[in-house]
């Protein structure tokens, strides 16, 4: 009796530790660190868990806090876990592997190896012997389990406090793994021996033979009329809408070819009627031979009201403009256009000064790349020879690890024979026990199919009398039922509201309304009609003004087209500065002092690094970049760029080139 006390006390301890961990498991996979403090979450796992006793409630509070303050720690541990040993484990058993490694690391000398022990037995015995086989490895513990851990901690404090006693620890726990292993083998051996249950016949009365019923025929249903063969064949009105479809779209296809052929043929001049047919064949003949002239403002172009008003408002912006110019000539003011022209002439001086000290910042950074794929060059002889070095250790480590490679094959070969032999044996026992459960399978076969017969003759009755039922539904169904009403269209509803009315009433008034809304459309529309025509008006006004303007606007600037032909044509090209020539020869000495290297070393392309291969890249960069700086030179000669323009232009170039902005200089107020 005391023997089987003490048990049962063990199993309802190990019951209470299991229920203990699944506790905790389950309050830190609620636990969320982004919404909710530490304190907090604590706080309300103590109000659920008020239904324990103050040694278990401290138990599992202590153990939550704990998992939460080393999380870092432990998930070390356990991730390592899931990607050697445990990679077809459960993901959402991650917290349990959390506790056990917690309550293993920082509670193992509190609790004690036996109350550690129940904690572990009390949960999935495969699952623990494989996490601590894993975790309680002195080899794991002694290399990387201490360099990650030393990473969050001091070094020398997590040999002390934490590695130290786990690999004291570590012979009495091998005990419990061995305890565990013993377990799980015994368990797979017992299924293995278990013996099949016989089944016995029921020592039952015999029931009374009664008298074979008379089996009553079914009735068949009545024959349905087959289905009409219009179900099966496509309707009329999809191949109507077919061919609607496809003339459509042969009309659009027609009018998109004559769009595509049109399409300039408000941009071409109507020859006159007194023009003969050679003078028309002869402008072709120039317009095809000629390239396009500037005269393109001749050219009639059809602007919609929009434009119209848009382009009139602005001419009319810049009359206002003038007059106020000359108003103020008239009282004594100053002409600004010696000042904007000075203002100009100093934009070009800062701009030209600025794509030089680029250009030399360019040139220096050309110069740099020389020099570093020189210096890789006589790198890469340095790992040539260190590679050679390489290769030699490489081979005699190979040769050693074939050897020993071959020592394990041999003794893996005795060992598999001797496991071939006790498998032969094993074989023979199987084939027995597989003939005889085939034929305990038999006879319960046997035994369903006199099962299903009874069930289905008890269904095949019930239908019977379920049809029979439903036909005397659908009789009481087809009985006719006449219900006739009679409607008086001058008579209201009669549901007692002030707005009721009847459908002739109805009527008389939607008819009143209608010719009302006809009467407002009308006079709508003459209202429409008349406010065209001003707007129609105040176009062709606007039209002419426009033209007036655009005649002036082409005088002025054919005349400024011609100033600035003379000044491109006195104008000099500025000298390359000093600098810049001295950096460029320093290049060219460069490259060649590079060429001879590379001749020197015979680089094979395939086995060059990835910066050698990227070396024609970077020097179509260099080329466009001095193709970019030459363009700049010809605009700002020609005069041609603005100032915010050529500001752009030259701070892009600067930040491919690698070299910073420079700040124009200011504006003279």
């Amino acid at each position: 009796m005391g023997v089987s006390w003490q048990q049962g006390f063990s199993m309802v301890k190990m019951v209470s530790h299991g229920k203990h961990i699944a506790i905790i498991v389950q309050q830190l996979n609620k636990f969320n660190p982004e919404n909710q403090s530490t304190e907090d979450f604590l706080n309300e796992s103590a109000k659920m868990l008020q239904t324990l006793n103050v040694t278990e409630e401290k138990f599992v509070l202590d153990t939550l806090a704990g998992c939460i303050e080393y999380k870092s720690l432990l998930d070390v541990v356990v991730n390592a876990f899931f990607v050697q040993d445990g990679r077809y484990c459960l993901i959402s058993e991650r917290n349990l592997y959390i506790v056990i490694c917690y309550l293993a690391t920082f509670q193992l000398e509190e609790l004690g190896l036996q109350h550690f022990s129940r904690i572990v037995k009390s949960l999935d015995t495969a699952k623990m012997q494989k996490f601590l086989r894993f975790f309680f490895n002195a080899l794991y513990l002694n290399t990387w389990i201490k360099d990650e851990w030393s990473q969050f901690y001091d070094s020398l404090y997590v040999k002390e406090n934490w590695i130290d006693p786990l690999l004291r620890w570590q012979p009495k726990v091998q005990q419990l793994i061995e305890q565990l292993t013993d377990t799980l083998n015994n368990r797979t051996t017992t299924v293995k021996s278990s013996t099949v249950t016989q089944p016995k016949e029921f020592n039952l009365t015999l029931p009374k033979p009664h008298a074979v019923p008379l089996t009553l025929p079914i009735p068949l249903l009545e024959k349905r009329p087959p289905v009409p063969s219009s179900t099966y064949k496509p309707p009329k009105e999809k191949k109507q809408l077919e061919e609607l479809k496809t003339k459509n779209r042969q009309k659009a296809e027609d009018l998109l070819l004559k769009a595509n052929a049109n399409q300039f043929r408000c941009a071409t001049v109507k020859p006159e009627k007194g023009e003969n047919t050679h003078d028309s064949m002869k402008c072709n003949t120039a317009f095809q031979a000629q390239k396009i002239q500037s005269k393109i403002d001749n050219i009639p172009i059809k602007l919609n009201a929009a434009a119209i008003l848009r382009e009139g408002a602005l001419y009319q912006r810049k009359m206002e403009e003038e007059l106020k110019r000359i108003e103020n000539l008239l009282r004594g003011a100053g002409d600004p256009s010696e000042f904007l022209e000075w203002q100009k002439q100093m934009r070009g001086k800062d701009l030209e000064e600025q794509l030089t000290e680029i250009e030399c910042r360019r040139l220096q950074g050309k110069l740099s790349h020389e020099e570093a794929v020189l210096a890789h060059q006589n790198v890469i002889q340095e790992n040539k020879k260190k590679a050679d070095l390489m290769r030699e250790e490489k081979a005699e480590l190979m040769h050693q690890y074939a050897e020993k490679r071959l020592q394990e094959q041999k003794e893996m070969r005795q060992l598999v024979e001797q496991v071939v032999e006790g498998h032969k044996n094993a074989k023979q026992a199987k084939i027995k026990l597989q003939k005889y459960k085939q034929q305990i399978v038999q006879e319960v076969c046997e035994e369903n199919r006199e099962l299903l017969r009874q069930a289905l003759e008890e269904e095949e009755e019930k239908l019977r009398k379920r049809y029979e039922l439903i036909q005397q539904i659908r009789a009481i169904e087809s009985l006719p039922s006449l219900r006739p009403k009679f409607v008086d269209l001058t008579e209201t509803g009669g549901h007692g509201l002030i707005c009721e009315m009847s459908i002739v009433e109805l009527r008389e008034r939607l008819a009143l309304l209608r010719e009302a809304q006809k009467a407002a459309e009308e006079e709508k529309r003459d209202q429409i009609i008349h406010e065209k025509q001003a707007k129609e008006q105040l176009l062709l006004d606007k039209l002419d003004q426009i033209s007036l303007f655009r005649a002036e606007l082409g005088r002025a600037a054919a005349l400024k087209q011609e100033e600035k032909k003379r000044k491109s044509q006195s104008g000099e090209r500025p000298m390359k500065d000093e600098r810049i020539l001295n950096l460029q020869k320093k290049i060219v000495e460069k490259t060649m002092e590079r060429k001879k290297q590379a001749g020197l070393l015979k680089i094979i392309p395939q086995k060059t690094s990835i910066a050698s291969r990227k070396d024609p890249l970077q020097w179509n960069h260099w080329k466009e970049l001095e193709e970019s700086r030459e363009r700049q030179f010809r605009i700002l000669q020609h005069g041609f760029m603005a100032r915010e323009t050529a500001q752009k232009m030259a701070a892009y170039e600067a930040a491919r080139s690698g070299a910073t902005v420079c700040i124009l200089r200011s504006e003279v107020k």
